[in-house]
């Protein structure tokens, strides 16, 4: 420290510079071994590295399999076996067949249709659910969740009792003399698919859409109702707003569960109601020609990428990830 000669303005006396005063704002380590203290949890190596059994994961058994099957959609399969061929006639013969084209649109109309249909059914039953309190709730959530208590494809089995020739609704009809012969068309067509996809997935578009609406404040709609609104203006303008990333992620979960279902079609379309999922099973199993379905599995792979990112652009499927916040 040095001292200056010159007198003060004061008394005349020699006086030391003035010492910087310390920055009161902690660093942030600081701040991080503060709460650390405070506490009492000091974590064990570093965290990134708990990301890693994860991670490892989704690479051995997700991404390495589709990297396998990329590879072996450009081979060639025979009576003989596969061998690897690098050429493009699988894909090729996707395009130019029309057989798979209409069997890859027609999967598609059904997956869409599937999940509008869901859609009108579950959030009214959401919406009733957010609305229930204590006793009435929990019961209501129960018989909603008890069917699927059961296997998948019971769930989609049961359906051949009900609908059959011999089955509960033919005889009933039967018995109260409305018909003189069993219906054939009840069974073993599109519109069974329709019918076993939507009572299967519903659960999957219901239960994010509760959620959402069960996060809805309940005095932004008295204040909506208080400024004049109607009910028709408060669900249009407040609660549908809000509830819009449940709905965005029950209908992405509908619809790829739809787009990709296979038991559904296999136990109630017949073979007029069959997919591409069921297309594909067949050139793996029956077929043998690993290769082409491998070209067919990554057909539908790219085509629903390809819709979910255009989509995006209008419809803001990144609110499912943010929670409706804007990133």
């Amino acid at each position: 420290m040095r001292t200056t000669a010159e007198p003060s303005r004061a008394g005349g006396r020699p006086h030391s510079d003035p010492e910087p005063e310390p920055d009161p704002s902690p660093s942030p380590d600081a701040g991080r071994k503060a709460r650390r203290k405070e506490s009492g949890v000091r974590p064990i190596g570093r965290p990134i590295w708990l990301l890693g059994p994860g991670v490892l994961w989704l690479l051995v058994f997700g991404l390495a399999p589709l990297l396998f099957m990329l590879m072996m959609s450009f081979w060639t399969s025979t009576i003989f076996g596969t061998s690897p061929d690098f050429q493009f006639g699988n894909y090729a013969r996707v395009i130019v067949t029309e057989l798979y084209r209409d069997q890859l649109f027609k999967t598609l109309r059904i997956a869409f249709m599937t999940t509008a249909m869901t859609l009108v059914i579950s959030y009214p039953v959401a919406y009733l659910l957010s609305r229930l309190q204590g006793m009435r709730k929990a019961l209501f959530v129960l018989m909603m969740f008890l069917p699927f208590w059961t296997s998948y494809v019971i769930r989609a089995f049961v359906w051949l009792p009900i609908l059959g020739r011999n089955g509960a609704i033919n005889n009933t009809l039967l018995a109260l003399g409305i018909i003189d012969q069993p219906l054939d068309w009840l069974l073993f067509n599109e519109g069974a698919v329709f019918l076993g996809l939507v009572y299967v997935y519903t659960l999957f578009m219901t239960l994010p859409i509760y959620l959402s609406l069960e996060k809805i404040d309940p005095a932004l709609i008295e204040a909506a109702t208080d400024l004049g609104a109607r009910p028709a203006a408060v669900f249009r303008r407040v609660i549908l707003p809000l509830s819009w990333p449940g709905v965005l992620s029950g209908c992405i979960m509908v619809f790829l569960l739809s787009v990709s279902a296979f038991v559904t079609p296999q136990l109630l379309g017949g073979a007029s109601g069959i997919m591409y999922g069921n297309v594909i099973a067949s050139q793996f199993l029956a077929n043998n020609n690993w290769a082409f379905g491998s070209a067919l599995s990554l057909t539908l792979v790219a085509i629903v990428l390809v819709l979910l990112l255009v989509s995006s652009r209008w419809i803001g499927v990144q609110h499912v990830f943010t929670g409706g916040r804007d990133s």
